[in-house]
């Protein structure tokens, strides 16, 4: 027996419980609870450019959702299959039902619903437009139709997008536009070695400066909020590179986590002083083993300025190469790194792409992937 799907449609807000703007992050985790609705979820990506590709998840039979590449926000909604019984899906539009398995949507259905729209094979409306076309199918208009014919044209895939500011047509490939949705979300994360971080937020003018050796615990819970999770640091392998040949075991062992995953951010934090002490950044790579664990934090790698009156210091982006990166960080020869396997801590667990490398620099670590994406950025 299956659930029926009942959703309400927004036009150019969303649909049902998925609202446009939502992070890849967050709609995965709000899956993760409706697994009696969607029991299969499939993820689409392109692996040899995880860092900017669109993303789409598949919730068969009836609904595809189409994420941003660079800040991985829901973009755009398929609802297609609407007579598949295997659930049987019911569509409203203002507490009104205007689909469902036993009433097929049609065109003059839509007309007298939405009202008039330019001519077209599609009815396209601000946020929202209508295909009789079955899963790229041309159907069309077709010689020697009736009038008629053409009133009782079924539809057959539903699209709902952002309204258009300007009028014109936005790309499938453009970002989504700063929404309610978003509002508290990082927009962007400088990085500043041997410094901290400065988080930008959406539809804010507020700067967060977290700086490490000062900002403390209760600074980020007053700024960020309390954390997702509070992990007490157990594991010391590390400190066998350490060059401090003084170094204790129990050094650090009273040191704890501060977990966002909705940011994509950690902060090592001093069990001592309760002061930061690293600061570890997650790009949230399609295929990478960290990949959903945490959203992704858009980061950018501050250089030095040319000069003190230079007030546009050099950056590099999250989705830009470790080749790229490496030359801005250290123009010498490549430095050597570190394996490791994401999936040594579990005995079940194999993944295609477990195995990352770490490359030390001058207070800051990057983890590597195998497409030479950055991972995540450790600042100590």
């Amino acid at each position: 027996m299956f659930a029926t799907l009942d959703l309400d449609i927004r036009p150019g807000s969303g649909i049902g419980m998925f609202e446009l703007g939502t992070s890849l992050w967050a709609v995965i985790d709000i899956l993760r609870g409706l697994q009696h609705l969607f029991p299969q979820v499939e993820v689409k990506f392109d692996p040899e450019d995880s860092a900017t590709t669109p993303v789409i998840l598949h919730l068969r039979p009836h609904l595809d959702l189409l994420f941003s590449g660079y800040h991985q926000r829901l973009h755009t909604i398929c609802v297609r299959k609407l007579r598949e019984p295997h659930p049987p899906v019911i569509l409203r539009y203002k507490d009104t039902v205007i689909s469902s398995s036993a009433e097929p949507l049609v065109r003059v259905h839509v007309s007298r619903t939405f009202g008039p729209t330019y001519p077209g094979d599609e009815l396209k409306y601000p946020g929202i437009w209508f295909s009789f076309d079955d899963d790229g199918v041309n159907e069309g208009f077709k010689g020697g139709v009736t009038h008629l014919e053409q009133r009782t044209q079924e539809v057959k895939r539903i699209f709902i997008r952002q309204k258009s500011v300007d009028g014109e047509e936005r790309d499938a490939l453009d970002e989504v536009l700063p929404c309610p949705i978003m509002h508290g979300d990082i927009s962007s994360a400088i990085i500043k070695i041997h410094d901290g971080v400065h988080f930008n937020f959406f539809s804010s003018p507020l700067l967060l400066q977290v700086r490490i050796g000062e900002t403390t615990a209760q600074d980020l819970t007053i700024d960020l909020g309390p954390p997702s999770r509070v992990y007490h640091k157990e594991d010391e392998r590390m400190t066998i590179h350490s060059p401090n040949l003084q170094v204790s075991e129990d050094d650090g062992s009273t040191d704890y986590f501060y977990n966002y995953f909705h940011h994509g951010v950690d902060f090592l934090i001093s069990g001592q002083t309760h002061v930061v002490r690293k600061i570890i950044i997650h790009s949230n790579m399609p295929g990478s083993p960290l990949f959903q664990r945490y959203k992704r934090c858009p980061w950018q790698l501050e250089g030095k300025p040319e000069d003190d009156e230079d007030d546009s210091p050099p950056r590099k982006h999250f989705y830009e190469k470790f080749e790229t990166i490496r030359r801005f960080l250290s123009p010498g020869e490549m430095l050597p790194s570190m394996l490791l396997d994401r999936t040594d801590e579990y005995d079940n667990i194999t993944l295609p792409n477990s195995s990352t490398r770490l490359y030390g620099y001058d207070g800051v670590i990057l983890e590597v992937n195998e497409a030479s994406q950055v991972v995540t950025v450790m600042l100590f």
